[in-house]
């Protein structure tokens, strides 16, 4: 490994060098296997290295790997077909990542109240996160992302989620949208409730407000569903994809509505490496396998066993508080911090993540299985239990 980095001090690394993966394994450039329930951050939701996706890259490899949006994208047309037909979209721009979509929605929502002449004024809610571009950093509901880069973006407000009075305000605020994640993921791993829910789409209804669904972590199948909103029983104008999309080539999406994707003409915007024929190909075999196959049925069946046992810690040990999530998206609440958890189940060679301040976050790939569940449990509840022997947060070793 390099001694020195000249990478920018942006990320709290850990000292592991991943240099192989294959399904729900990941290894290290010492020859450690390393099971793996962060699937890149809700990346690699087929697994590391999927067959299907991996044939078609390749073979796109030796065509065509760039060439400008000014020309006919034919693996980029099919993917924007195989992305409505599977969804209540008719338009889809293609970017490069999460932020990127919530930009084009962002910038999107405000051209559809400049056509209508409204404000362009757009709620989001505390504790959200939509990136950290200044626009989307301004859409996100949480200070700590925001300090530092003042002035933010003017033209967003922030209500509190799940908080059904607070929703009134909306009537007053008069905004041309919302933008909301239906799990809120850096936020805690929080689902959004049906009734809230059902408050905010008929408020968003009655007023001519539109709903822009951040999908970016729960799309492409992580909660069981290809989107989340199929849950909640009700139809989005705007859904921003990207991580799942592409099973780990970039490539993030935004999907609309005619209605409102008619406000984007030429020149309004657009993407030099936005669904370019690498990133679309990936794309397409993916979103192919996950509508084609039995995976999110399994994805599903994998979420009731992983959290029937989660249940169950939860009652031998005290400090985890809750066990929440839809599908494969799981947050563990626990009394404490997380961190030292996460730390402790790698070096039992699992991977797990941290979302707000006191959660562990389990993203497995949607296609593990019951045996890799097994294993996972395993090695968790051993940490748990090194975890309980602490004084301060100190670990005992």
């Amino acid at each position: 490994m390099l001694q020195t980095s000249h990478i920018m001090n942006t990320y709290q690394r850990y000292s592991l060098n991943l240099v192989k993966g294959k399904g729900a394994y990941v290894w290290d450039d010492k020859g450690e296997k390393y099971l793996d329930f962060t699937s890149g951050i809700a990346v690699c939701n087929l697994g590391h290295v999927p067959e299907g996706v991996k044939k078609a890259v390749q073979e796109q490899l030796e065509q065509l790997w760039h060439c400008s949006n000014l020309f006919l994208i034919q693996s980029q047309e099919k993917l924007a077909m195989k992305l409505c037909e599977n969804s209540c979209f008719d338009e889809v721009f293609f970017c490069n990542s999460g932020a990127e979509a919530n930009e084009a929605a962002i910038k999107l929502a405000r051209k559809y109240a400049f056509d209508h002449n409204k404000l362009p004024h757009i709620v989001s809610f505390k504790q959200s996160f939509h990136g950290r571009t200044m626009a989307t950093l301004s859409a996100t509901g949480q200070e700590k992302i925001q300090k530092g880069f003042h002035p933010l973006v003017s033209g967003f407000s922030y209500l509190n989620y799940n908080d059904y009075v607070n929703l009134n305000k909306l009537i007053d605020m008069k905004p041309c949208a919302v933008i909301l994640e239906l799990v809120q993921g850096e936020g805690g791993v929080i689902p959004a409730k049906q009734e809230w829910i059902e408050k905010l789409t008929s408020i968003c209804k009655k007023e001519e407000i539109l709903i822009i669904v951040d999908e970016v972590q729960t799309g492409m199948g992580r909660t069981g569903k290809l989107f989340a909103y199929e849950y909640y029983n009700f139809e989005p104008d705007m859904v921003t994809l990207a991580k799942g999309l592409g099973s780990g080539f970039p490539i993030g999406a935004m999907l609309a509505k005619k209605e409102v994707a008619q406000h984007f003409t030429p020149g309004t915007h657009g993407s030099t490496f936005g669904g370019n024929p690498l990133a679309a190909t990936a794309g397409l075999e993916t979103v192919k396998e996950l509508v084609g196959t039995n995976v999110l049925h399994s994805a599903q069946e994998m979420s009731f066993i992983l959290k029937s046992k989660l249940e169950q810690l939860k009652e031998n040990f005290t400090f985890i508080k809750d066990v929440r999530g839809l599908g494969l998206m799981i947050g563990i609440e626990i009394d404490g911090d997380p961190s030292g958890i996460v730390q402790l189940a790698l070096e039992e060679k699992l991977l797990i993540l941290t979302a707000g301040n006191n959660t562990i976050r389990l993203l497995p790939p949607l296609t593990i299985t019951e045996n890799e569940i097994e294993r996972f449990f395993e090695v968790f509840q051993h940490v748990l239990n090194q975890y309980k022997d602490t004084d301060s947060g100190i670990i005992r070793r």
